[in-house]
């Protein structure tokens, strides 16, 4: 219960980290949470495509959240998870460095993404959340799964 004695709207979110930092989208939005998959190397594909996966008969794209995002490279050997997720027209795979717990977070702990959001691309990102150990970032899954942009720059046509 909220001050005012309404009920705060709480929603669930599978969280997972990357460079320690800690990521969240929406449980509904999520199909499932696989081990490391090898990957075939897409020719001419953006950097933040590793490539494609074979989920059970199932060709789905992964997408290196690190790279999306600006981050440095994972170190030789450390693996990445697959967060599998669902976009309205796809399943998409986000590589992340670890998994987190899924978390019940309430609107009232909900802010707008700062200016001043580091490293992140701010169009992808829908808000934060201050938890009482760290603060989650959620992101929209449609739009980090939008890669027109990447596109794009792999292309050579330049954005204005």
């Amino acid at each position: 219960m909220s001050e005012n004695g309404v009920a705060a709207n709480v929603r669930q979110l599978c969280t997972f980290f990357l460079e320690g930092r800690a990521f969240g989208v929406p449980v509904e939005e999520v199909r499932e949470v696989i081990r490391h998959q090898m990957t075939a190397r897409v020719p001419l594909a953006p950097a933040v495509v590793s490539g494609l996966i074979n989920l059970r008969g199932q060709i789905v794209t992964a997408i290196d959240l690190r790279r999306r995002f600006g981050m440095a490279d994972r170190a030789p050997g450390e693996l990445p998870v697959n967060v599998i997720v669902r976009t309205e027209d796809m399943a998409v795979s986000l590589l992340v460095d670890q998994i987190g717990d899924v978390v019940e977070v309430s609107d009232e702990a909900f802010e707008t993404p700062p200016e001043t959001l580091p490293e992140i691309d701010r169009h992808a990102v829908t808000g934060l959340y201050k938890l009482p150990d760290r603060l989650l970032i959620l992101l929209d899954v449609e739009k980090v799964v939008d890669l027109s942009s990447f596109n794009a720059a792999a292309a050579g046509i330049g954005s204005s």
